[in-house]
């Protein structure tokens, strides 16, 4: 079973990523399991959610996933406010969403593997919006291979409708455009 923590802030859609790769796994004919964690909290408070994905047996835990084995990080100003690394396994992998290059963010940070994009930039530039969810897809698939890419659209035209093909080519350039080491 591989768990997963997804930090954002509220509205950037780290919720939503969680459920769509639950819906991918399933549709893969894996376990998933997706749940946030967060109180009355407003647009930009933090937010955190999790995610279990399992090939073979069925996931019975219902708690919050303490030990991540990714970390996804949406808004990297949230590694300055808590120290979110340290909660992932040691060889576990982290995916964030940086402006910084690859080999900054692995000076900066004590992890096994690290995945790297610019999720902003492409999210401004084929969605027209900062919310960055949908092409943080893209670099988790290309770090973990959890799921298929393409086992993704369904579940991105179901919940994006008329706005699915945009969010499909956000995912698939930043699945392009991540570092990985």
């Amino acid at each position: 079973m591989i768990e997963i923590c997804i930090y954002g802030r509220g509205g950037q859609g780290a919720v939503t990523l969680a459920e769509l790769v639950a819906h991918a796994a399933i549709s893969e004919g894996k376990h998933a399991q997706s749940m946030p964690s967060f109180g009355p909290e407003r647009r930009g408070a933090p937010v955190l959610a999790f995610l279990r994905v399992s090939d073979a047996e069925r996931i019975k835990i219902r708690a919050e996933v303490t030990e991540p084995d990714v970390l996804i990080v949406l808004d990297p100003g949230l590694l300055q406010v808590g120290d979110v690394v340290s909660r992932l396994k040691k060889d576990g992998t982290a995916v964030i969403n940086t402006m910084k290059s690859h080999d900054e963010m692995k000076s900066e940070l004590s992890v096994n593997k690290l995945a790297t994009v610019d999720a902003m930039s492409i999210a401004r530039a084929v969605l027209g919006l900062p919310i960055v969810n949908t092409t943080m897809l893209g670099a988790m698939i290309k770090a973990t291979g959890i799921v298929k890419l393409e086992s993704l659209e369904a579940p991105l035209e179901e919940r994006f409708g008329k706005v699915a093909t945009k969010n499909i080519e956000a995912m698939k350039e930043a699945y392009a455009g991540a570092v990985v080491s």
